[in-house]
């Protein structure tokens, strides 16, 4: 198996959940790991803009040929901006799970609560 990308420029949830600050906001996707176990993403449900999300409460549902998935809010807050892309092209998800394929930004409602991993310690805990 090929080694998965992980980016030190974010932070990560132990449900494969990436987060990456940009001022006040979360911007959020799943990882190369996930969108990896996942296989081909054939339909992505978006939050919807000024919904109010939990941390660690669902917010988007991914479907792939294999299942369907729920991804896990990363901070409690309120969506500010959903990735309508990924309405035409589900597939984003697999080829660019770090770019084109994040899923909302999240507008924090209280950014020192955020209890995120590291990259660091989200490669190890995704050895195998």
């Amino acid at each position: 198996m090929s080694s998965m990308e992980i980016r030190e420029d974010r932070s990560y949830t132990k449900d494969h959940e990436w987060a990456l600050r940009e001022g006040g906001n979360l911007r959020v996707g799943i990882t190369d790991y996930a969108q990896d176990a996942l296989g081909d993403v054939v339909f992505v449900q978006l939050p919807a803009v000024g919904a109010q999300i939990t941390a660690g409460a669902s917010f988007a549902e991914v479907e792939s040929t294999k299942s369907v998935s729920d991804i896990y809010a990363p901070a409690t807050g309120t969506v500010v901006e959903v990735n309508t892309d990924l309405e035409a092209q589900p597939e984003l998800i697999n080829s660019a799970p770090y770019d084109g394929g994040w899923i909302a930004v999240i507008e924090v409602e209280n950014p020192e609560s955020l209890e995120l991993m590291s990259a660091s310690d989200y490669a190890s805990m995704t050895e195998v």
